[in-house]
């Protein structure tokens, strides 16, 4: 090799390091000035820039931070290694991003002598930045949309995603049926179909008119508009392909939209992507993205992604739309299943809130019981829809069918749960591939009997949180009811009810469990029940008021209970000898009782006829005490009561009989007829319609 051979090597790397035009390379001097260069990247004139600063050659957005940190190098702190900064070349549109790396050029004398300069390497990384920038912002756009079912959330999370990162200015539009639950039309769309602005957003460089345009923009969300014909949105919705407009130069399209061309000016974009909304053919909405001053203009390969992210808030759109008519359909439902009117009862006053929500299954119901007793019953079944709210008609049906039945509260739980047992029995019955079968059962209900007499609430629970209870001076009731089992669970647990005695204008509130949540909420519900001056609908209101924001949204019931007694003038109570002339006794005490109270003759004579079978079977089967008791209310009760617990059937004597027709005669006199056990005997009772005036 010839003895000058290695200096010949060195110019040879050299001229080929600086000819090459992958890798922009250039020497800048202590200044930071450039004193040599290749031909850097396309668009750059090395001769026309020597002597510039390099944050000048490349129109940096933040020279200052580039400039510290190649100062650094010169120092001798160490190279700057892919320093990525976003730029501007004179002779290619748009914004530009370079790795930047420098490194120290030492003189003879090594790292002690002041540096000759600097050797910065640039590369035009621009294409690669832009490729994960979209790859991010469709990354966003499928991490965002998808978690909720609600289409408000649905656009404004796909909004999110994708300003500032992918554009500056987004507008989603939704088909305003759709957004009301129908099914979304065919494609094409017909024209003139009205679009509900959805959600849009902008970033902070967008030119704004001043908190006027901004409020004003605001309030365009929600507002409906028909998309102008002859525009790029109407096309779009109309062959169904997305569309790459730009906005510069001439855009008659702009004349058929004025209040398009005036928010374009305003904001300032000059590159607009439009995409149709669709699935399965049918068409959801339009989005519509914009880039406005200085961002680059959007290309083909955005256009792609913006496909691609609008495939997937469409599907996002439709899920919620799905959920949202079958929560419409629950909820319609939910409603002519509950009480459609408020029934009177003799001796307490009641009053519900009923809070719609995702929860379809809670229910509440107030029972008449014979006695002038009521049975309070609140409920729920857990999850969200029309089998929810389904299974929750079923429970309160037999619910009403066994307060019917005067059961104890134990007794109609633990029957009940019987009933819960088989659905649930049904349901782990049906095909495999039926979806009732990977939505598991779970319920519970409260149950309750007040009886104005005694002035006492029975209360049972199964897997429900207990009743709260305040006196009429304001101060808590304790009502410690044993937890039974969960309607739906496998535990065969016993219910055990629990007694208490209520004096006169107590307030009792049966609620589901999402009334219960957050901190002390027992304790918060009980405090505004302490206020005897406000009616049991404004307690139910002020309980409401005072709920965590979260709760509202799920949904729950809520049932007052106000205690009363019977008036003395509307009742009439009479201990009864268990000897033949019973019967006797009892027909004077009550027709004198009746013509007192200003009843007709007929319903005189039948109650005697009613009452003389009654007081005839308890004397003949029955043990003492004896008791009979008449009731005067929008009915005519009559109960008679005995020690014996063995209660009568109803038979249809034979003709050669001489006995066996007094159940059948009560029942044919009567409206309503039964027999109800107590733990110190039963009571036979009926009741009669009066007459209008009567």
């Amino acid at each position: 090799m010839p003895q000058d051979g290695p200096d010949h090597l060195d110019d040879a790397v050299l001229a080929a390091l600086f000819t090459q035009r992958a890798v922009g390379l250039a020497v800048l001097d202590p200044q930071l000035r450039l004193v040599h260069a290749n031909s850097l990247v396309e668009g750059v004139d090395t001769a026309e820039y020597l002597g510039s600063r390099i944050t000048d050659v490349f129109r940096l957005d933040d020279p200052d931070t580039t400039e510290q940190l190649m100062k650094r190098a010169l120092a001798g702190e160490g190279p700057v290694r892919d320093h990525l900064v976003r730029g501007r070349l004179r002779r290619i549109p748009g914004d530009r991003m370079f790795l930047v790396s420098a490194y120290r050029l030492d003189g003879p004398g090594g790292g002690d002598a002041p540096a000759l300069g600097l050797l910065a390497a640039v590369v035009d990384v621009t294409e690669r930045e832009r490729a994960r920038t979209r790859e991010a912002a469709l990354a966003a756009v499928r991490d965002a949309v998808g978690h909720s079912l609600d289409v408000a959330a649905t656009c404004r999370a796909f909004v999110d995603a994708l300003v500032p990162g992918f554009a500056d200015l987004a507008v989603i539009e939704v088909v305003d049926e759709v957004l009301r639950g129908a099914d979304p039309p065919v494609g094409p769309l017909p024209p003139e179909t009205p679009l509900r602005r959805a959600a849009s957003g902008r970033c902070g460089t967008v030119r704004d008119t001043g908190r006027a345009g901004e409020d004003a923009r605001r309030s365009l969300d929600g507002a409906t508009r028909r998309l102008p014909l002859r525009t790029p949105y109407a096309l779009a919705v109309a062959d169904l392909r997305p569309r790459l407009v730009p906005l510069t130069g001439d855009t008659p399209w702009l004349d058929a939209d004025p209040d398009g061309a005036r928010a374009v000016a305003e904001s300032g974009a000059h590159s607009l992507i439009v995409v149709p909304l669709t699935l399965r053919g049918a068409v959801l909405g339009l989005v519509s993205l914009y880039r406005c001053c200085a961002a680059e203009p959007f290309d083909e390969d955005d256009v792609s992604l913006a496909d691609a992210a609008g495939t997937r808030v469409a599907l996002g759109i439709d899920n919620a739309r799905r959920y949202e008519r079958e929560h419409i359909i629950a909820s319609t439902v939910q409603r002519r299943l509950l009480p459609q009117v408020e029934r009177e009862q003799t001796a307490v006053e009641t009053a519900h809130v009923l809070l719609p929500g995702r929860d379809s299954g809670c229910w509440y119901d107030t029972i008449p019981l014979s006695g002038a007793r009521t049975a309070l019953v609140v409920g729920g079944v857990a999850g969200e829809g029309l089998q929810a709210a389904i299974v929750m008609g079923q429970l309160r049906t037999v619910v009403q069918a066994l307060a019917g039945l005067d059961l104890e509260p134990e007794e109609v739980l633990a029957r009940l749960k019987d009933t819960t047992d088989r659905l649930a029995h049904e349901r782990a019955a049906l095909p495999a591939g039926d979806s009732l079968q990977s939505e598991p059962l779970s319920a519970g209900c409260v149950y309750g009997v007040y009886d104005p007499f005694t002035r006492t609430c029975t209360v049972a629970r199964a897997g429900h949180p207990a009743p709260l209870a305040v006196g009429p001076d304001g101060r808590p009731v304790a009502l410690d009811v044993p937890e039974g089992p969960g309607l739906f669970s496998a535990d065969s647990a016993l219910f055990a009810p629990t007694t208490v005695t209520l004096e006169e204008g107590s307030v009792l509130a049966l609620c589901t469990a999402e009334l219960l949540s957050g901190d002390r909420a027992a304790e918060r519900i009980t405090r505004t029940l302490a206020r005897p001056d406000r009616s049991l609908r404004q307690l139910g209101d002020d309980i409401v008021y005072a709920l965590p924001e979260d709760t509202r949204s799920a949904g729950a019931a809520l049932l007052l209970a106000r205690t009363g007694t019977v008036s003395d003038h509307r009742v009439a109570t009479w201990d009864l000898d268990q000897d033949p002339t019973a019967p006797a006794t009892a027909r004077a005490l009550v027709r004198d009782r009746l013509r007192d109270w200003g009843l007709d003759e007929d319903t005189v004579e039948a109650t005697e006829l009613i009452v003389s079978e009654l007081v005839t079977n308890a004397v003949r089967y029955g043990t003492p005490p004896l008791r009979l008791r008449l009731l005067l209310d929008a009915t005519l009760t009559c109960e008679v009561h005995d020690g014996s617990t063995a209660a009568p059937h109803l038979r249809h004597a034979r003709t050669v009989d001489e006995d066996g027709r007094g159940l059948f005669i009560v029942s044919r006199l009567a409206s309503h007829w039964g027999a109800r056990r107590g733990r110190d005997g039963k009571v036979l009772w009926t009741e009669q319609e009066l007459p209008a005036g009567g």
